[in-house]
């Protein structure tokens, strides 16, 4: 992966044109949420219950070890399909409607194809979760004051890439067949984000209709019938299957 230089003087903002200033193209369909792949899973439990903040675990503790986990996982799913993501393939970083840039600290735009920008976001917070002073590791070391605003930046730059991932590069994962992979680190990636308020509706709605089908709560497993009982003649009292 490349080294970006000065990487922390960037920091993004999308468009909904394309770079000549024309409107993106009309959705096309979107795979990703036909039942037969959002079905695929490689944990059947609550995820709700994962990213809930154990008792004796402090705050930011639990949000640096998920949100560094987070980022080595996204980093690897992204380089299963990191060879089909190219300059001509992917000429801008694309997510649904969306296109994101990028901006110096001027204020001048930045034109990156979908590699560069991922590799910005990579670089970037592989420098915030290594450095001492943003995320410490030695005991007695305090969490500096800004560290919220530095895993709200980190999150939102990942679900970038998660995003990109589903609209882009889903074809590949599935050929692959990691969309079970994929679902389920991102159903696991929202429902934390969700949990502790880190990254802004607004930015995570474009994907709001895969968000509902795979963060949808597990249904309660039935208790097993007893081999003695009746059936019940209520035609209300079924089973659905999701």
């Amino acid at each position: 992966m490349g080294v970006l230089v000065c990487c922390d003087c960037f920091f993004y903002r999308k468009s909904k044109t394309k770079p000549n200033g024309k409107k993106p193209p009309a959705e096309e369909k979107k795979q990703y949420l036909e039942a037969e792949f959002t079905k695929v899973r490689v944990v059947d439990f609550d995820l709700k219950e994962l990213v809930l903040l154990p008792r004796e675990i402090d705050l930011n503790e639990w949000l640096a070890s998920n949100t560094t986990t987070f980022f080595n996982l996204i980093n690897l799913q992204y380089s299963t399909i990191s060879e089909f993501c190219t300059g001509d393939t992917c000429q801008a970083m694309t997510a649904c409607n969306t296109i994101y840039y990028w901006y110096d600290e001027r204020g001048k735009k930045t034109k990156c194809t979908a590699p560069q920008y991922v590799d910005f976001v990579m670089s970037l917070v592989q420098k915030l979760v290594t450095e001492e002073e943003n995320f410490p590791t030695k005991y007695g070391k305090e969490f500096p004051n800004s560290f919220d605003s530095l895993v709200k930046k980190i999150c939102r730059y990942l679900f970038h890439v998660l995003a990109h991932l589903y609209w882009a590069h889903f074809k590949e994962t599935v050929a692959l067949d990691l969309q079970g992979h994929l679902n389920t680190l991102y159903a696991h990636f929202i429902v934390f984000v969700r949990e502790f308020n880190l990254v802004d509706p607004k930015e995570t709605c474009i994907m709001d209709d895969l968000s509902e089908i795979l963060c949808a709560p597990v249904p309660p497993t039935p208790a097993p019938a007893s081999p003695n009982s009746a059936p019940s003649p209520s035609p209300h009292n079924h089973v659905t299957e999701r």
